[in-house]
């Protein structure tokens, strides 16, 4: 692990005498500008530049918040010019946070690169939390919650969308996707020929005045969205983990038991049935006890 250099200076922020250092990871709110903390304001007034995919963008957000701290362009177009030069800022001590257009940065944007390049150089990099369109769209969408993959943009092109839902289909938790309304009826066709009849949720303009989220299996919005076409606004597609296979039938379990007993110990057959079926092992143990005492 790099240690991080100390630079004698309170990062915390608690109080309004304290000089912020290094690099700053600044959540913005995803649609309704009051979803900004108190913190993330403190940071952004008190940093010696900003950061951002967009001026224009964040220049919203910080003249609502009567904040002019001087913005830097920093984005996929010209990272590979300006990350040295907001190195070079940060070595000498200044401190710079950085932002997205909207929700928490390096989350489908370059920042990583500058992350990984400021812990190289041993200084201090902060996250201050906040708004996040992933977060927002899975906890409106009462799927599973537990467990959870993060994919990104779905694929524009179709052959290359078919083969990343068939990538996913092995994965064994909710999926959050980012998806282009144009293209949202096909992508869900594309899902739902890949991952079955799974349960899924679209969420549209999280914290806007007009936000909408719908559900259904896939097959069902995409049903919908072809018959509408498509919708405004950003979108975010939530779906279900895979379903489970129906539990086999009592004869079933008992042939496999049969078959498994033939060639090996109680205590393995059972252990073969029980990743076979997935049905819980006491119930398989019982099974292959009544099993082994049947006549003949």
């Amino acid at each position: 692990m790099t240690a991080t250099r100390d630079h004698g200076r309170d990062t915390s922020l608690a109080s309004d005498q304290a000089r912020p250092v290094g690099l700053y990871l600044v959540a913005t709110p995803i649609g309704n500008l009051g979803d900004i903390g108190l913190r993330a304001l403190d940071v952004l007034r008190s940093v010696d530049a900003i950061a951002c995919e967009d001026k224009r963008v964040t220049a919203k957000l910080l003249s609502a918040h009567g904040i002019r701290t001087p913005l830097v362009a920093y984005h996929d177009h010209n990272a590979v010019r300006v990350r040295p030069a907001l190195l070079a800022r940060l070595e000498q001590g200044e401190a710079i946070a950085l932002v997205s257009d909207a929700g928490t940065p390096l989350i489908s944007d370059p920042g990583y690169k500058l992350v990984r390049a400021a812990r190289d150089a041993e200084l201090p990099v902060t996250a201050v939390p906040g708004a996040s369109a992933v977060l927002a769209a899975l906890s409106l969408s009462g799927l599973p919650s537990d467990r959870f993959f993060f994919g990104g943009f779905v694929p524009s092109k179709a052959g290359q969308r078919a083969t990343f839902y068939q990538e996913l289909s092995a994965v064994p938790s909710t999926l959050v996707l980012f998806e282009t309304p144009a293209r949202l009826a096909a992508s869900l066709d594309a899902a739902a020929a890949r991952l079955g009849p799974r349960q899924a949720s679209i969420a549209r303009e999280l914290t806007k005045r007009f936000e909408e989220v719908r559900a259904g299996t896939l097959a069902e919005l995409a049903a919908h969205y072809r018959a509408e076409g498509p919708p405004r606004g950003e979108i975010v597609l939530v779906i279900g983990p895979p379903v489970p296979d129906a539990a086999p039938a009592d004869h079933d379990v008992d042939d496999r038991l049969r078959a498994a007993l033939a060639t090996q110990s109680l205590r393995d057959a059972v252990d073969t049935v029980t990743a076979e079926t997935g049905l819980p092992r006491r119930t398989i143990y019982q099974r292959a006890i009544a099993l082994s005492k049947a006549p003949g």
